[in-house]
């Protein structure tokens, strides 16, 4: 009888111990507790992932019937390594003891209602890969210790109250994308990272030159999102030449001036440039047309005058084209209106002689001379 009475003691106690194993480790329970207990309960739906958050359980067990239903992810070894949030419109602030969940890859509370500072403590989770925060209402600046986020691949700030960036933005050797679109960012980019992929801080309030200084380095920038911003004076030959460049969106600006180099590799990837809206003067930059990609371009209300370079009505690649809304005189190049052409957009809104409304190139009317011989002072076009 004491024999099998210890057994049982012994399979209990064999018991507890890996029932213990198998629960996360109390930091990463309290910080999920402090993460949910920093939103409004009101803002949390039953139906919601929050709402179905009762620490009575572990939050790692599987299978996830009544509780923990969705909103996190566990690891094998029981430690919460992705934090992801439905958008149920969730209120409140981002706790600082999320950095008590050390082992987390991923945090998204995209679309949400999220607000107030972005807490420094991040900088204590060295995995973190992917910190998603769009769509809430975030304000201040980026804390500098977020620069120490060494593993950091994907940074989305897009759509909330950001006001400034670190200016050790640099840093953050492993990041790959960041979106800071649509917040309120003012004066100049800082130095941005060695690495980065993409690069989107369109409907913000910068302003100022485009600073080689920020881009110094980025041999693998690909896409540049700069639209909708108060960015001015001159695009220097610097910025087409970065080497990996494939798509430039900086149109809704108040650049006056850009300058292409003649010298453009043959291995050049530039597939889209959009500088409309902006206050460019002088003639069409000709040497766009030696990429040897491009295929969209739209330089469309400006204040170019001048005729349309030939070249671009011999450029193959071409297949849209917007120069409407400019000060463009003479005739089209022919070659844009021959039955072997595919180019679409258009040229209107100019001062060209002799643009046939037969094309779709030309549907929009052109500007009444009286404007046009304003502009060119007077003179009759050429």
């Amino acid at each position: 009888m004491s024999k099998s009475i210890t057994f049982i003691f012994f399979f209990l106690f064999l018991y507890s111990v890996s029932s213990v194993q198998s629960i996360p480790p109390s930091s990463d329970i309290l910080a999920l507790q402090a993460f949910k207990a920093a939103i409004k309960p009101s803002s949390i739906p039953s139906y919601s992932c929050l709402g179905s958050w009762n620490f009575t359980t572990d939050p790692c067990a599987v299978p996830r019937v009544t509780h923990f239903t969705c909103g996190l992810s566990c690891s094998s070894g029981n430690r919460v390594t992705e934090l992801t949030l439905d958008p149920a419109g969730y209120a409140g602030t981002l706790t600082p003891l999320i950095s008590k969940l050390t082992q987390l890859v991923t945090l998204d509370l995209q679309n949400n209602n999220f607000y107030g500072p972005i807490p420094s403590s991040l900088s204590s989770l060295p995995n973190l890969k992917n910190l998603v925060l769009r769509l809430n209402s975030f304000s201040g600046s980026v804390p500098p210790s977020v620069t120490f986020l060494s593993s950091l691949v994907s940074l989305d700030l897009a759509h909330n109250s950001i006001s400034g960036l670190p200016n050790s933005m640099n840093k953050l050797t492993s990041l790959r994308r960041f979106d800071v679109s649509y917040n309120k960012l003012t004066g100049s980019l800082p130095k941005l990272p060695p690495n980065l992929l993409e690069l989107a801080a369109k409907g913000n309030m910068l302003s100022g030159s485009l600073l080689k200084s920020s881009f110094y380095g980025l041999n693998q920038l690909e896409v540049v999102e700069l639209s909708e911003n108060f960015l001015s004076g001159t695009i220097e030959p610097w910025f087409f030449q970065l080497p990996a460049l494939q798509q430039v969106d900086m149109a809704n600006n108040s650049f006056t001036l850009v300058q292409i180099s003649a010298v453009v590799s043959s291995n050049s990837d530039l597939v889209a440039v959009d500088l409309g809206f902006n206050k460019l003067e002088g003639n069409l930059p000709v040497n766009l047309a030696v990429f040897p990609r491009l295929s969209s371009l739209s330089l469309r209300y400006n204040k170019f005058r001048g005729p349309i370079p030939w070249q671009y009505s011999r450029k193959a690649t071409l297949n849209r084209l917007y120069l409407d809304g400019n000060f463009l005189n003479g005739s089209p190049p022919a070659g844009f209106f021959g039955r072997q052409t595919s180019v679409t957009g258009s040229l209107g809104d100019n001062c060209l002689q002799k643009c046939p409304i037969s094309s779709q190139l030309c549907l929009k009317s052109q500007k009444p001379t009286s404007i046009c011989q304003q502009a060119y002072g007077g003179k009759p076009k050429s």
